[in-house]
């Protein structure tokens, strides 16, 4: 029972994420070899909040930025357009979507002008991405089909030195160590990395029907599991939380998951104050805060709430997805 309603599951966000991202598609299509609109924005900006447009018209699907102490303000537009995205000290990794018969996506890394420096190209449906704090490391995941053993779709994370150009096509060769032991499962997935530094992250590791979150070391190439029921996990910039999504109800619902913060110190788990349904990666706004996507009447809009379980939710920037803070 679980094993299929966690492929109705997948396969009904692979599906919404084909009607989002299709004018993304059409957008990539039109682009060269990438570069942004002259003087729009630049990614090492301070105090900027940096999104994928969500706005129904010409600029749809473009980065997008705007003061995030005035999130209201108008914004600047770029000519990239992206499925997902993030950014970190002047350095962007944008996913687009390839058109075609398959799913395919390439993986551009972006300067802080927003011209691209490198492309790397793979089959899948983009859904997760981050930059470590300096820049120089990049992650993604991507949805994919046929290498599972667990079902029709599963997930493909990986990490890319930007510095060497070294790429880690798939964590899932990396050892693992799980509750103190080595583990082996042809069923391993992984997504939603997250940046310590630049050879120590944290990520999602499913198996078995479960999911864990993990710290990694690329440089060892290994994980291990720290805590069990943790998905897309954000690091906060002082080290010693994650935020993530975490299961509270069966999948069948339609509202699994709900927002937690977790102490990498005590393992002490927080509720946060955010009762919808969240199927996203958080991004800290700040040290007390953090931003995530939901639905609205016009697109995707981004809320933000403490991350100590206190206070109410509160929308930031409507028509918007993706955030980075530069």
């Amino acid at each position: 029972m679980l094993k299929t309603r966690l492929t109705v599951l997948l396969a009904a966000i692979i599906v919404l994420a084909v009607i989002a991202t299709g004018y993304t598609m059409h957008a990539a299509g039109r682009q060269d070899s990438g570069g942004g609109r002259s003087g729009a924005f630049n990614l090492r900006t301070p105090g900027q909040l940096v999104f994928r447009d969500t706005e129904m018209g010409p600029n749809k699907d473009h980065l997008a930025a705007v003061p995030a102490s005035d999130p209201g303000a108008a914004r600047a537009v770029s000519d990239v357009a992206c499925a997902r995205f993030y950014a970190a000290a002047g350095t962007g990794v944008c996913l687009r979507n390839k058109p075609g018969l398959t799913p395919a996506y390439e993986a551009v890394i972006l300067d802080a002008s927003l011209h691209e420096t490198h492309r790397y190209p793979g089959t899948g449906i983009p859904s997760r991405a981050r930059v470590s704090a300096d820049g120089r490391m990049a992650a993604w995941t991507v949805f994919v089909s046929g290498d599972s053993y667990g079902g029709p779709f599963s997930t493909r994370t990986s990490i890319l030195d930007t510095r060497t150009g070294h790429l880690i096509s798939s964590l899932e060769d990396f050892s693992i160590t799980k509750d103190g032991s080595s583990y082996r499962s042809p069923d391993v997935n992984y997504w939603g990395v997250t940046f310590a530094d630049d050879d120590r992250f944290y990520a999602t590791l499913a198996t078995k029907g479960k999911t864990y979150l993990v710290q990694g070391e690329v440089g060892a190439r290994r994980v291990r599991t720290l805590h069990e029921n943790v998905e897309c996990p954000s690091l906060s910039p002082d080290g010693t939380r994650v935020v993530y999504k975490k299961k509270v109800r069966s999948v069948s619902s339609g509202s699994p998951w709900r927002l937690y913060a977790l102490s990498l110190k005590t393992m002490k788990e927080t509720p946060l104050a955010e009762p919808r349904n969240i199927d996203d990666q958080a991004v800290w706004l700040n040290d007390t805060s953090v931003v995530y996507a939901l639905p609205g009447d016009f697109g995707t809009d981004l809320w933000t709430i403490p991350a100590d379980g206190t206070g109410a939710p509160r929308e930031l920037v409507g028509r918007a997805l993706a955030p980075a803070l530069s």
